[in-house]
């Protein structure tokens, strides 16, 4: 497994430095836009897994030139457990279908601390209506997100050998020493096909995407529809709905959501 990380980080790191030249060429060429909108789902289902309670709001904001996208993703849900999530991104889209991505988790806490950021740089690939996709997520240090299936749908962490709430997690490991990344990490990888309006995804992960005994397994079975419902001639609004399957915790779930 050590040699299979050290590979993945190394063909991503790749990937990531490859798109610079081609920027610089495209930057003087091309113009500058930005664009913003905002989703609303019934609940929060993400790789498999559930997080917080009650319907979840969802806005975005995103900078782009050429192949090169700047963006920022948030999440709050309504319910008890708001599973807080605000993401910053940065990716590239080649022409030929490759795209690579390196996002910056934040849920909650002191937002200058490292402690509260998780990396994931992730790759890619489209053709037609095909789509194969790898993420590696990076903990820092003595932090680490799960989907445990001794508390479903919730958003827990592991500080030590007790599962407690993310935002005491946070509160717990904020100012500790662990502060590099790496020293742990989740691989998920996930290959979909869409067809007109129909969705298929399949992923596979571990730690936090499994249950606790399980290691690298199918945690995503999710089928997907989507359609615009006419609210005036010129305007209609987006409708998707999805069910979603994880095998390894048997979690199931069924989300609907709107965006505007």
């Amino acid at each position: 497994m050590k040699n299979f990380k050290t590979l993945v980080l190394t063909a991503m790191a790749g990937a990531f430095i490859a798109p610079i030249s081609i920027f610089a060429q495209e930057e003087e060429t091309s113009a500058v836009s930005i664009d913003g909108g905002f989703d609303m789902y019934t609940s929060y289902i993400w790789r498999g897994s559930k997080f917080g309670s009650g319907p979840a709001f969802q806005p975005w904001v995103e900078m782009g030139v050429g192949g090169l996208s700047l963006g920022a993703w948030g999440s709050a849900s309504a319910g008890s457990e708001e599973a807080l999530e605000m993401d910053l991104y940065l990716g590239y889209s080649f022409d030929f279908g490759l795209g690579i991505t390196l996002t910056d988790y934040y849920f909650g806490g002191d937002y200058v601390n490292s402690v509260n950021h998780f990396l994931e740089p992730s790759i890619s690939y489209e053709i037609g209506g095909f789509s194969l996709m790898g993420a590696y997520l990076l903990y820092p240090g003595s932090a680490k997100v799960v989907a445990s299936p001794a508390i479903p749908g919730s958003n827990a962490m592991i500080v030590g050998n007790e599962i407690i709430p993310a935002v005491e997690a946070m509160e717990a490991v904020e100012g500790s020493d662990a502060t590099s990344f790496g020293e742990d990490a989740d691989i998920y990888i996930e290959a979909g096909y869409s067809f007109k309006n129909v969705s298929l995804a399949v992923g596979a992960g571990n730690g936090a995407y499994v249950a606790e005994d399980d290691d690298f397994t199918i945690c995503n079975i999710t089928v997907g529809t989507s359609k615009d419902i006419e609210i005036t001639d010129k305007f209609a609004l987006p409708l998707s709905a999805s069910v979603t399957l994880n095998p390894s915790t048997g979690g199931f779930f069924i989300t609907a959501g709107v965006s505007f």
